[in-house]
């Protein structure tokens, strides 16, 4: 098994070095990285590069480690048995299976998405630290243990929004999706947009780029806002000399709702866009 990517995705040499590294090691893939960068999407076309099956756990600020294992239904239970139920005599039909126990159960060795663990509660990676590692877990109710067949391919993401325990750490192969730099950018691009005018292109990067490093933003634009706003751009027909005339420093890019996702960053370029209008009124013609 090895990821060489897709024609879907755009995956830099060091990111295809990760992905092969922790399929090697039989190690969970830890992914970190700017929102919108891609990190959910890489799961999804490692699985169809590799040929094999997701299973996708989407961590919420409520999940808990014991949910990815399974869930027992003991007030149902009681309620049918009270009625009688024939089915309450056998507790298997209130265990409802998690995640990993659908990982570990799996006929071949898929892939498993846990994506945003950042979002659970801090003790939800150390709760997980000895299923992932032996791979293994033991059911109560039902007095077995719930062991996988072949090891499959795990990989995490986070947005950096918890620090990770260290324990959590040592057992993950780690690698940082760095933000795209221009030229992976425009291949990202041309995957997405086959055949868009590249002046179109050159001149929203040379926009998009700007923006990004303009001080005091509380969200920088990222790949998928790009995408969204190279999409409305073309749809909407903005001719270039529109969009080449802004100066993403002092002036706010047409469409830009696809770019700002706060008011903040909205009155930041607002006020930018002012003080420019200002400074040139102020210069006036000379004489």
């Amino acid at each position: 098994m090895r990821f060489e990517g897709t024609e879907n995705y755009v995956a830099t040499d060091d990111l295809r070095v990760a992905v092969n590294a922790a399929i090697a090691l039989e190690r969970p893939l830890l992914i970190k990285g700017e929102p919108g960068t891609g990190k959910t999407v890489l799961a999804v076309e490692v699985a169809k590069a590799l040929g094999v099956d997701l299973i996708e756990w989407h961590i919420k600020s409520t999940t808990k480690a014991q949910q990815g294992l399974y869930e027992y239904d003991a007030v149902s239970r009681l309620r049918d048995g009270q009625m009688g139920e024939e089915r309450a005599k056998d507790v298997r039909n209130y265990i409802k299976k998690g995640k990993l126990w659908e990982a570990f159960t799996a006929e071949g060795r898929p892939i498993l998405l846990i994506d945003e663990i950042d979002k659970a509660d801090i003790e939800f990676p150390n709760d997980l630290l000895q299923e992932l590692d032996r791979m293994e877990f033991y059911v109560y109710e039902t007095d077995e243990t719930i062991k996988a067949k072949q090891r499959p391919l795990v990989i995490i993401t986070s947005n950096n929004e918890k620090e990770l325990p260290d324990a959590f750490l040592r057992r993950c192969f780690f690698h940082f999706i760095k933000f795209p730099d221009e030229q992976t950018m425009k291949a990202i691009i041309d995957v997405h947009y086959p055949g868009i005018k590249q002046k179109l292109v050159s001149e929203a990067l040379t926009t998009f780029y700007a923006m990004r490093e303009v001080p005091g933003m509380k969200k920088k634009p990222s790949t998928s806002e790009l995408l969204d706003w190279l999409k409305l751009l073309m749809n909407e027909d903005v001719d270039l000399e529109t969009l080449a005339e802004q100066d993403p420093e002092k002036l706010t890019p047409p469409l830009h709702g696809a770019l700002l996702k706060n008011e903040q960053d909205v009155a930041l370029f607002e006020r930018l866009a002012f003080l420019n209008r200002r400074q040139t009124g102020n210069r006036g013609p000379a004489g």
